[in-house]
């Protein structure tokens, strides 16, 4: 990662007609651009960062005359998935992580621009023939690594049934065989168990006792483990290859915490796969009881095949890594509400709600008939008519 080379100052005067001793009039060189790694939620792999052997920033545009300052260079700005760590090639430190939604990270920094003779004017010196030069840009070495953004991690030894279960709850497609190691690099899938209700489900491959030191695929696959939040352990029962289900867990929990302690940590659920299989469904009651009285845990049974125990581990799981207890499903319909007490009206058969904290309503006034009119006595009428006459 190389960033970009700042400009150099100038060395300029004034020189206008009619302007006698115009002075300085360099300007100053630009910043050179900087390395700057963005997160995108859209890219899933490095590969476009394989075939890059340097990424170079733009350089600083040197300044001019007349007090004209130089254009700065350009950020590259690269996109990486989320997840990417970024590490010092030379000493092995990590010096970004870059895990958050459009994090962004300035991995190397863009040189300095000079300064142009302008700013060397003294009254000693009111013509100065000097200028800085650009300072150059940050290089360094790097390696990237990408660990897995997920909200569980599913583990367990090979040929226990990971890449089936995951093919099951969601619309990933790892590959699924008959022989152990089939799963070489991490699988995610998105887990919908409602409407609005989604988590996100990674298949870590099969790790073997000494993982933790290397053995196998070893640290490769046990690093995408620390983003999880909840892990979920598959065991079988299958005498044939050797596979005891208390063992293998606790040979699981072993490398765990040899790897890092606070995996052990971790919340996690176990569950009994391949309940299709007669013999594992006739061994679960015995390993139930027997990881309860020894481990305290509650052990599940499940079959990818069949689809039997998938559905109630998906919410446990789901309601373990949020902390919700509901599950948004529009197909489920909503509670009924409470309605309010009713009493009879005065009607026979209806009745009508009655109302909390309702006011008396005043009692209407009722309107007097319409006045009759009054009988004009004799005097009156007599003046009405002197009145006409005298009109």
């Amino acid at each position: 990662m190389v960033a970009g080379r700042g400009g150099n100052g100038s060395i300029a005067f004034r020189r206008e007609k009619f302007v006698p001793f115009g002075g300085p009039a360099g300007g100053d060189g630009g910043r050179g651009g900087d390395v700057v790694f963005v997160a995108d939620e859209g890219l899933s792999t490095l590969l476009d960062l394989t075939y890059g052997r340097a990424l170079r920033a733009d350089h600083g545009e040197h300044g001019q005359g007349k007090d004209c300052y130089g254009r700065a260079g350009e950020d590259l700005v690269v996109r990486v998935p989320v997840g990417t760590q970024v590490f010092d090639r030379e000493s092995g430190a990590l010096l970004f992580d870059i895990a958050g939604r459009d994090a962004r990270a300035v991995i190397a920094h863009g040189g300095k621009g000079g300064r142009g003779n302008i700013h060397f004017a003294t009254p000693y010196d009111r013509a100065p023939r000097r200028a800085e030069p650009g300072e150059p840009g940050e290089e360094r070495k790097l390696r990237l690594e990408l660990k897995v953004m997920a909200d569980v991690g599913l583990l367990g030894f090979p040929n226990v049934g990971k890449s089936t279960f995951i093919r099951a709850c969601s619309r990933a497609q790892p590959k699924v065989a008959d022989y152990p190691f089939t799963t070489l690099t991490p699988h995610l899938g998105v887990v919908r168990v409602g409407d609005e209700s989604t988590f996100v489900l990674a298949d870590i491959p099969g790790l073997i006792p000494g993982a933790a030191e290397g053995a196998g695929l070893g640290h490769r696959f046990l690093k995408h483990v620390e983003r999880c939040r909840a892990l979920l352990h598959l065991v079988t029962f299958d005498p044939s290859e050797g596979r005891e289900p208390l063992a293998d867990y606790d040979a699981l929990r072993l490398e765990l915490a040899k790897f890092d302690p606070d995996l052990a940590k971790r919340p996690e659920i176990v569950a009994l796969s391949k309940a299709d299989l007669p013999e594992v469904r006739e061994a679960y009651e015995g390993l139930r009881k027997t990881f309860a009285k020894k481990r305290k845990v509650d052990l599940r049974l499940v079959s990818a095949p069949t689809g039997e125990g998938v559905r109630d581990l998906t919410i446990a799981l789901f309601k373990m890594v949020t902390g919700k207890n509901d599950v948004d499903d529009w197909d489920t319909p909503p509670a009924p509400k409470s309605t309010p007490p009713t009493k009879k009206s005065a009607t026979k058969g209806t009745k009508r709600p009655i109302r909390k904290n309702a006011k008396p309503q005043p009692k209407k006034k009722t309107t007097k008939s319409a006045a009759k009119p009054k009988k004009t006595s004799a005097k009156a009428k007599a003046k009405a008519k002197k009145k006409t006459t005298r009109r």
